[in-house]
């Protein structure tokens, strides 16, 4: 059914009023449906007509699009979406900042540790001297990466496992907001063997000292690349130090769509949401922002490649890792981060006048206001 805005609005309203455990009965589950079709795709149609206007976009297996020189194309990004996945290797449980899009926002004192000596990888417990025996009885991962939370908290931890993979000819990246890197450890790293090293600049509002630390991790590791939450404020920063920032020698750009939890959205409360195949929550402009941003990117004529990390891109990205796992037709590890469907959150985006569905009709009898829905 295509829903109207109007009617979509009336019965969200509703369906917000309702306790959370109140399960909805299978007309209702129709509407909500839906009416998140209607929005979804109405969001689609406005992505399309932005990326018709970016030059020479350009996609990897039909799973993501970028713009730039394809060889600069991240390794680590490539295995994720063509090779084995993205293979996370978790250590850190603390953090020296918080970030309002972060997805432990609130919670980062109370993150469980992974252990003394220990590495989390694959969700299994090791030291760093079981990486040899898991590498001899395990098919060997096209790329690994170093992720939770702020692994610079304790850098000189990491240089160990690091050489062992990089022995082992696996491609490793590490993520950081950059606010605790030394050309010390910096050039330790590259020494271990890291391949590729990710700032995020959104976390620390693009801040010069990053922008320089940036520029001395350029000298010892192989790829510098950004990965940030695309919103409007990195956005704005980013334009305010572009040249900057371009100078570094980076290569490589990741514009992550923003997605919500239930940590975070309250940080993002009023924005306009759309919700991508029942999974992941935004607001609409995270990924609106990233087509802005290739569009310049190709204009411009920057050294680097862009790549649109957005909602269907992680998609594309879960359904490769469970092919890979031997998972069945269709399976997928992709889901929404909410319990229930946070129907207040797409309120705004209802009252938005300037936002409009594609096609509307009359609802169906039954599914009208005053009758009795079944």
């Amino acid at each position: 059914m295509k829903i109207s805005k109007k009617d979509a609005l009336m019965w969200f309203s509703f369906f917000a009023q309702l306790d959370e455990d109140e399960p909805l009965m299978p007309r209702q589950q129709e509407l909500v449906y839906a009416t998140l079709a209607q929005i979804e795709t109405a969001q689609e149609a406005r992505i399309a007509a932005l990326r018709a206007e970016i030059p020479g976009l350009k996609s990897i297996a039909g799973r993501t699009y970028f713009v730039g020189d394809e060889e600069k194309f991240s390794r680590g990004c490539r295995s994720c979406l063509t090779g084995t996945g993205l293979s996370a290797i978790r250590k850190t449980n603390r953090c020296n900042i918080q970030c309002p899009f972060c997805y432990n926002y609130g919670e980062l004192d109370c993150q469980p540790p992974i252990g003394e000596g220990m590495w989390e990888i694959g969700g299994t417990k090791f030291r760093e001297e079981d990486v040899e025996l898991l590498l001899s009885i395990q098919k060997k991962p096209t790329g690994v990466s170093y992720v939770y939370l702020e692994p610079f908290m304790e850098i000189e931890k990491y240089y160990g496992i690091i050489r062992r993979f990089h022995t082992a000819g696996v491609h490793q990246h590490m993520y950081t907001n950059g606010t605790l890197c030394t050309e010390e450890n910096l050039r330790a790293l590259g020494e271990a063997g890291l391949d590729e090293l990710r700032f995020n600049l959104g976390a620390s509002n693009c801040a010069d000292k990053v922008i320089r630390a940036m520029e001395i991790a350029r000298k010892y590791i192989p790829v510098i690349a950004i990965e940030t939450p695309m919103t409007p404020s990195f956005y704005e920063q980013f334009q305010q130090k572009k040249e900057a920032i371009l100078a570094t020698g980076i290569s490589f750009m990741n514009c992550a769509e923003l997605h919500l939890n239930p940590n975070n959205i309250g940080n993002y409360w009023g924005e306009n949401m759309y919700m991508t195949r029942h999974g992941y929550l935004s607001p609409v402009w995270s990924h609106e922002l990233t087509c802005r941003l290739m569009k310049q990117c190709a204009e411009e004529n920057w050294p680097i490649v862009i790549h649109d990390c957005c909602n269907m891109t992680k998609f594309a990205r879960d359904l490769n890792v469970k092919v890979h796992e031997g998972g069945w037709f269709g399976a997928s590890a992709y889901h929404t981060e909410f319990d229930t469907i946070p129907y207040e959150a797409f309120l705004p985006i209802l009252q938005d006048e300037g936002f409009a569905f594609l096609v509307e009709e009359e609802l169906p009898k039954g599914y009208r206001a005053g009758e009795i829905v079944l």
